[in-house]
């Protein structure tokens, strides 16, 4: 039964929805965006809805999300040239010469309409810029330090808290999904797009993600055949395969088309590069089944329940993998090992009574299983890197402050009407101030001009346009 707090959400959504459409003909725009939209903020949220070809829904979010794809682009190509030490024309070529002959040419038709609608509203990115963005996660994380070190350097860091439960650990027996996204504020502020995407091939798909990106990224979403998909990174991890195709694009692909567990994992295998590295967790609602697919380059993993759960805290769960894809160790206070531990004593302490408000505040939780103290810092399912006194130093003097920038939660009958909710910013409530921050810590000044506010937004339910 909807609330009346989510009855007036959607009411305010939907009627965004009529307002841009109206604003859009007024402007005597180009005919694609005609089914398209883009509604005003949100609890700090943007919410697109692109519809046609994969050329057209490329140029509708090119075109709607222009502004918001320029500010993105400056911070990743800030982000990746100074953590690589590589110039931007090297990155333009490693997307050009290593990516974009990997992707399937629906997406290079899609990722083409990105640029036409960016340059349509004047902003002045080409396509290698927009497939760098695509490609940012795993090259940056993957691709470069692989060729910095073909012994296989480490580089990906803890990323997110998940988990997808069924049976008799839900309260109605049916699965509910959760994800909070950790990264680097630098970047992570942009994590604020809800894109409702039918395209004209494949399922429909509601998913979050970033400006100009074709896949999530974040990686949360459902589509119309009954998945509920999420992931957390394998931190740790080394490895690619620059002959593979990339992440985003199967990720993408896997969105789209998989109508079934075996169907994602499948399309997830083929070709796999190694890069984004990560344990996907998945429910299909037709069947009540949930899955854990730990996807690393050598070993590959697929657990299935239709009675149980899964967590996901960037940690390795396979023992080979760990030991032959990650540097990883089993120290109790390494912040994926708390995390776990966390997690499943939640998912015990719960069993039975686990619903979209229990699971919101398993995201939003400051236990800290080493301390055993309510203490937020990089050991907690709702991550502050930013004010641990200890920190995750090697990752914060690398990336910046960093920790949780946004959360998702659905269940069954959510997922059932192509919805869920989000919540912006630290589930918990506790805003990131940049100048603030950047006063206390003047080490991390080179990001100044470029790290924003992320203020903790409101629960909102977010629904498939009909």
């Amino acid at each position: 039964m909807t609330s009346p707090g989510e009855w007036l959400t959607m009411r305010i959504i939907k009627t965004t929805f009529l307002l841009a459409a109206i604003a859009i003909a007024a402007l005597g725009a180009d005919p694609r965006l005609s089914k398209s939209s883009r509604s005003p903020e949100a609890n700090g949220w943007l919410f697109v809805h692109l519809e046609g070809t994969p050329a057209t829904i490329g140029f509708q979010h090119g075109y709607l999300l222009a502004p918001e794809i320029e500010e993105a682009h400056k911070r990743v190509r800030f982000g990746m040239t100074r953590e690589s030490g590589k110039s931007y024309e090297f990155i333009r070529k490693a997307a050009r010469e290593v990516f974009w002959p990997r992707v399937a040419q629906e997406y290079r038709e899609e990722m083409q309409g990105i640029t036409e609608g960016l340059n349509a509203r004047g902003v002045k990115l080409d396509l290698w810029d927009v497939v760098v963005i695509n490609a940012s996660i795993e090259m940056g994380g993957y691709y470069l330090p692989w060729l910095d070190d073909r012994k296989g350097r480490s580089a990906s860091p803890d990323r997110c808290s998940a988990f997808v439960a069924t049976g008799s650990y839900t309260r109605d027996g049916r699965p509910v999904i959760a994800h909070n996204n950790w990264s680097g504020y630098l970047e992570g502020s942009f994590c604020n797009i809800i894109f409702d995407i039918v395209p004209t091939r494949g399922n429909r798909i509601l998913m979050d993600g970033s400006p100009g990106t074709i896949h999530s990224g974040d990686d949360f979403g459902m589509n119309s055949a009954g998945l509920m998909i999420t992931e957390t990174t394998i931190t740790q991890f080394h490895g690619f395969d620059p002959k593979g195709i990339p992440e985003f694009v199967r990720a993408r692909k896997a969105m789209q088309y998989a109508s079934s567990i075996d169907d994602f994992a499948r399309i997830m295998r083929e070709g796999n590069n190694g890069g984004y590295a990560n344990n996907w967790l998945l429910a299909d609602r037709k069947t009540n089944e949930i899955a854990s697919l730990e996807l690393g380059l050598k070993n590959v993993n697929l657990w299935r329940k239709k009675d149980g759960y899964f967590v996901g805290a960037n940690f390795p769960v396979d023992p080979k993998l760990m030991k032959e894809e990650t540097a990883f160790t089993l120290d109790p206070a390494k912040s994926p090992n708390a995390r776990r531990k966390r997690a499943e004593s939640l998912m015990a302490e719960y069993k039975g009574r686990i619903d979209v408000e229990a699971g919101k505040r398993f995201l939003s939780d400051h236990y800290d299983t080493v301390t055993g103290k309510i203490d937020p810092n990089e050991r907690t399912l709702c991550g502050h890197i930013d004010l641990s006194p200890r920190g995750s130093k090697p990752w914060q003097q690398e990336y910046g402050p960093a920790g949780v920038v946004q959360a998702k939660i659905a269940d069954d009958r959510m997922a059932a009407r192509m919805s869920f909710e989000a919540a912006m910013g630290h589930p918990c409530g506790i805003d990131f101030k940049a100048a603030e921050f950047l006063s206390k810590h003047p080490a991390y000044n080179w990001q100044k001009g470029l790290l924003r506010d992320i203020k903790s937004g409101a629960w909102t339910l977010f629904e498939a346009r009909r």
